[in-house]
C-alpha cells in the first residue's frame, strides 16, 4: 500500500468528542436583561458595586496585565491563610470556587471513580463529575430541602473518591449543621476527600452551620471550598479557594491551569479580605432584605426553607413554575427556574425585593385557593 494513502482521511471525515463531553448537560447561568426596568435575579452574584479598594486595586494592577499573573498566587494564599489561621501550605486557588473544584475532581478521580452529592444541589457537580470520566452518585434532598446525609454515607463504595457537601446548599439555601456532619464525617473511609463548598458562606447566621475550620482540623480527608464571587462581588474575575492537608492542596496547585486567576483578581481579592467592616455592612443589608422577603412570604402562605444563602428558593411542580416564570418575566424580573424542582430568587435590593413581593402575593397560595373556590 502506498504510504501516502494511510495518511488519507475518510470522506468527510471530522475530529469527534470525547462521549463524555458529548453527553454532558450544558450549564445554565443565570438569564441576563438589558434595560433599567429589568430586575436581573437569576444569578447569584452581589447587586452592590465592588468594594471601593478592590475596583482600585484592579485599576492599578490594570498598568501590568500585559505581564503574567503570579502562577503560585503567593501573596493571595498568604494573605487567606492569615484570615483562617492556616498555613499557605494548605491555600489552593483557581478560577472561582468551580474552576478549584474542577482541580479537586481532576486530581482525585480516575475513570470510573465515583463522586457523591446531594440533588439538586449545585448544577456545575455533576458536569464536572462527568467531565472527568466520573460517576455522578446524585443523593436526594431529605423533605426539609436539605442533605440526606445518612444515605449519602450509605452511597460509599469502594469506588468513592470525593463527597461534595453544599451548605448552605444551592439553591435551596439548606445548611447542614456541624453535629450532623460530624457524625458523617465519622462514617466516611479516610481516603474518600469530603469537599465542604460554602460559597455562600458569608450570608450564613453563625451557628447555623458547620465549623468547617474545626471539621478540617479534626479530619484530615476534609477539603474547605470557599469564593469571593458572592459576598466579595468579585464574580466577573473569578478566584476562589480551598483549604485542603498540604499533600492535596500540593496536587490541587498543580492540577491547576497555569495562570488561571489574573492579577486583577488576586490583587482585588487581597484588599476585599482587608475591608471585612464594610463586607459585613454589606452581608447585613442582604440578610435584612431576605428575611424581610421571607417573613411576608410566609405571612402570605407561602411555605418556605429559612435560606441561609443570598437567595429564597420556592418549591413548585412544573405547572406553577411555568405560571410564576412567566409572571416574572412579564414583570420584568429574571429568575432561575429549575424544571421539576422549582424557583430561586437572588436577593438584592428592596425596590427588587417590593417587585418580586407583588409577583407572589398574586399566586400565594391562599389567594390560588379563594380563587378555585
Amino acid at each position: 500500500m502506498n504510504p501516502d494513502q494511510l495518511l488519507s482521511p475518510p470522506v468527510n471525515a471530522l475530529p469527534r468528542l470525547r462521549s463524555a463531553v458529548s453527553g454532558l448537560p450544558p450549564y445554565v447561568p443565570g438569564r441576563r436583561g438589558a434595560g433599567v426596568d429589568i430586575a436581573a435575579l437569576a444569578s447569584n452574584e452581589s447587586h452592590y458595586s465592588p468594594l471601593p479598594a478592590a475596583a482600585a486595586a484592579v485599576t492599578d494592577a490594570a498598568r501590568t496585565m500585559n505581564r503574567y499573573p503570579d502562577m503560585g498566587a503567593v501573596d493571595l494564599r498568604d494573605r487567606i491563610a492569615r484570615h483562617l489561621g492556616v498555613t499557605p501550605a494548605e491555600i489552593a486557588v483557581g478560577p472561582g470556587s468551580v474552576g478549584v473544584l474542577q482541580q479537586i475532581i481532576t486530581g482525585l478521580c480516575d475513570a470510573g471513580d465515583e463522586v457523591i452529592f446531594a440533588w439538586r444541589s449545585f448544577e456545575a457537580y455533576p458536569i464536572l463529575t462527568e467531565l472527568a470520566g466520573a460517576k455522578a452518585v446524585r443523593v436526594p434532598l431529605d423533605a426539609e430541602e436539605g442533605h440526606d446525609l445518612a444515605s449519602m454515607a450509605a452511597a460509599v463504595t469502594e469506588r468513592t473518591r470525593v463527597i461534595l457537601l453544599c451548605t448552605p446548599n444551592n439553591p435551596t439555601g439548606v445548611p447542614i449543621r456541624h453535629e450532623l456532619i460530624d457524625a458523617f464525617l465519622s462514617r466516611v473511609p479516610s481516603n474518600v476527600l469530603v469537599v465542604i463548598d460554602e460559597a455562600y458562606i458569608e450570608y450564613a447566621e453563625a451557628g447555623s452551620g458547620p465549623d468547617s475550620l474545626a471539621l478540617y482540623r479534626k479530619y484530615p480527608n476534609v477539603s474547605i471550598l470557599r469564593t469571593f464571587s458572592k459576598a466579595y462581588g468579585l464574580a466577573g474575575l473569578r478566584v476562589g479557594y480551598a483549604v485542603a492537608a498540604p499533600d492535596i492542596a500540593d496536587g490541587l496547585r498543580r492540577t491547576a491551569i497555569p495562570f488561571s486567576v489574573s492579577a486583577l483578581a488576586q490583587r482585588a481579592a487581597i484588599v476585599s479580605l482587608d475591608a471585612a467592616e464594610e463586607l459585613e455592612a454589606r452581608v447585613s443589608g442582604v440578610k435584612e432584605e431576605r428575611d424581610r422577603i421571607s417573613t411576608q412570604l410566609d405571612a402570605m402562605g407561602w411555605e418556605l426553607r429559612p435560606s441561609q444563602g443570598n437567595f429564597i428558593w420556592i418549591r413548585a411542580d412544573n405547572e406553577l413554575l411555568a405560571t410564576l416564570t412567566d409572571a416574572f418575566t412579564s414583570a420584568g424580573i429574571l429568575v432561575r427556574a429549575y424544571a421539576g424542582d422549582g424557583i430561586r430568587i437572588t436577593v438584592a435590593n428592596p425596590s427588587s425585593s417590593d417587585r418580586v413581593l407583588r409577583v407572589l402575593t398574586r399566586f400565594a397560595p391562599g389567594e390560588l385557593r379563594r380563587s378555585a373556590e
